[in-house]
């Protein structure tokens, strides 16, 4: 089995910045995509960006330029840095993963809180 746990979410004002990481362990054969998703109240769960093993990335229109996702392959790690920071930030943020093997697996989410 694998599982995914995610740290680094807070309350922050406007303007303000967080960086998220997200760990991976367990059996691990590969880990194709990594990412994130969010979930805001009464929202659906969205896509705010993944990158490949190769380092490739993409991101949600509503975040580009503000966000930046990177990983370290050798450490089986995920980061979100997150600049900038508005109100309709805030949400539960998931961090993804493609375990090839294993499937697609998130974890238990951390709260980002971004005050006015």
């Amino acid at each position: 089995q694998v599982q995914l746990v995610e740290s680094g979410g807070g309350l922050v004002q406007a303007g303000g910045s967080l960086r998220l990481s997200c760990a991976a362990s367990g059996h691990i054969f590969d880990i194709k995509t990594m990412g994130w998703f969010r979930q805001a109240p009464g929202k659906q769960r969205e896509l705010v960006t993944t990158i490949l093993g190769d380092g490739s990335t993409d991101y949600a229109e509503s975040v580009k330029g503000r966000f930046t996702v990177s990983r370290d392959n050798a450490k089986n790690m995920v980061y979100l840095q997150m600049n900038s920071l508005k109100p309709e930030d805030t949400a539960v943020y998931y961090c993804y993963a493609d375990f090839g093997h294993w499937g697609p697996k998130w974890g238990q989410g951390t709260q980002v809180t971004v005050s006015s």
